[in-house]
């Protein structure tokens, strides 16, 4: 692996969000990192302190020599940090004057700006973090839900990089044994058993099978679950999202066609986020022009959403079924609505098997009648009981792009092992997997191109 560690230049940042708080800091990270911070700090002679500990001194502007501010200067020398490098972490008052003429101090003393994620790209490049682990330090400081948070943390832990590291190991063994069949061409001997190998081949399949199949979870986690709310003008729709969200967020109106547009909102539901999807009534047969617009916009809402909340009201004698939503049974759930006005009291789930077909619920939305058992449903409609925490869940679009070229790859080696292909032909296809796979975790060389994307997306100050 190629890294480019043993940079020259320090750089730094303001490492906290923007906005007035009571505590900011400003991070160094550099060879001289402890020297440019001596030149701007007052208090002890940072160069001669131990690593990890933090002092008690004054900001002085090097140029004017006025005094900024108040701080507490912590020290953490290299290899022993974040990035591998000396770092200074700066904690003053969180006033962004007071944070930016800090950090002028700094940059007049010799740093330079940090790019935006150069202080993890840092990290990786000096061996800190693999590539997989870098990205998600970015999935942890973007989580907002339970579920992001607990599979960005699997991640920066190692839990992903360590199965494919045994995957990894695993190749490497029979490759360096096919290798060597290469040296011995001449003698016509066999040190790869080719019975085990088509075995580990099979048993590599299933595990990045596996993997493969957890995006669809781990897309879910990361971007949360669409949820279309769908059904005709004046059943409840903006009055359900109301009080999905505890919130007066939609307008409410006894007028057919309030809702023209749609409106999108979150909700947390054991840790995972929903996207709720307020659209516009559905008549099938309406001579209004924005509102036919509207209803076509519903229809692809429809098409596109993971779940369909088909709200119903059971007061309406006209019970003809929307045609177009029937194609969507196994992701919908018939919400049946105004249980306040046909004086049903008892509110139960009708469903024993969520799964294979429709669910259906019966629900008061004006009355908050039946609502947590909703929120119930749409959880285990979703996402059952597949999330688990111990579990390895991919959530990365680059890492499952990576995967399943890996997965091609040992494919191409099977096909090739049935019909007998020499070991030269064979290493190729096991070179290419272990290519990829390594590209996940960047035990490969890296395009400059792929990690400037990769850490082009994180915050100035990480």
């Amino acid at each position: 692996m190629n890294h480019l560690s043993g940079f020259e230049d320090t750089i730094a940042a303001i490492a906290t969000p923007p906005g007035i708080g009571a505590i900011g800091v400003i991070r160094l990270s550099g060879p001289d990192a402890i020297a440019i911070a001596g030149k701007i700090f007052k208090g002890r002679d940072l160069a001669g302190q131990p690593s990890h500990t933090v002092h008690f001194g004054h900001i002085i502007d090097p140029n004017e020599g006025e005094l900024i501010d108040e701080v507490v200067a912590t020290l953490f020398k290299g290899p022993k940090s974040y990035t591998g490098e000396d770092v200074v972490e700066i904690s003053g008052h969180g006033a962004p004057y007071i944070l930016r003429k800090i950090l002028e101090a700094a940059t007049s003393a010799g740093a330079r700006l940090a790019r935006a994620g150069e202080y993890t790209q840092r990290a990786f490049l000096n061996g800190k973090l693999d590539l997989a682990q870098a990205e998600a330090v970015a999935d942890l400081i973007a989580a907002d839900s339970k579920a992001q948070q607990q599979a960005a943390l699997q991640q920066l832990r190692g839990g992903f990089s360590g199965e494919l590291a045994q995957l990894r190991d695993q190749l490497i063994h029979f490759a360096a044994l096919i290798e060597l069949e290469l040296d011995f061409s001449d003698e016509d001997v066999e040190f790869a058993d080719r019975t085990q190998f088509k075995s580990l081949i099979s048993k590599l399949k299933s595990q990045i099978s596996n993997l493969l199949n957890s995006f669809q979870l781990g897309n879910v986690i990361k971007n949360g679950v669409a949820v279309a709310i769908i059904g005709k003008p004046n059943v409840g729709k903006s009055t359900l999202l109301n009080a999905l969200l505890n919130e007066e967020r939609a307008i409410v109106s006894d007028i057919a066609g309030t809702t023209r547009d749609t409106i999108e909102e979150t909700l947390n539901i054991k840790g995972v986020l929903f996207r709720l999807i307020d659209t516009a009534g559905i008549r099938e047969h309406t001579l209004d022009q924005i509102e036919s617009i509207g209803i076509e916009r519903s229809k692809q809402n429809a098409e596109k959403a993971a779940l369909i909340l088909h709200l119903t009201d059971i007061t309406d004698p006209d019970t003809t079924p929307i045609d177009w939503l029937k194609p969507f049974a196994d992701k919908t759930i018939t919400v049946r609505n105004k249980t306040d006005r046909n004086q049903i009291s008892d509110v139960k789930r009708q469903t024993s098997d969520i799964r294979g077909r429709e669910s259906a619920i019966a629900i008061s939305a004006k009355n908050n009648i039946g609502i947590d058992a909703l929120k119930d449903l749409m959880y285990e409609k979703a996402i059952g009981d597949t999330i688990k925490t111990e579990n390895t869940i991919v959530t990365n679009a680059r890492h499952y792009e990576a995967l399943a070229k890996m997965m091609e790859s040992l494919q191409a080696i099977e096909t090739g092992m049935e019909q007998n292909l020499t070991g030269d032909l064979l290493s190729i296809d096991i070179r290419r997997a272990l290519h990829y796979l390594g590209a996940i975790t960047g035990q490969v060389e890296v395009d400059r191109d792929i990690l400037g994307t990769i850490f082009g997306k994180f915050c100035i100050g990480k």
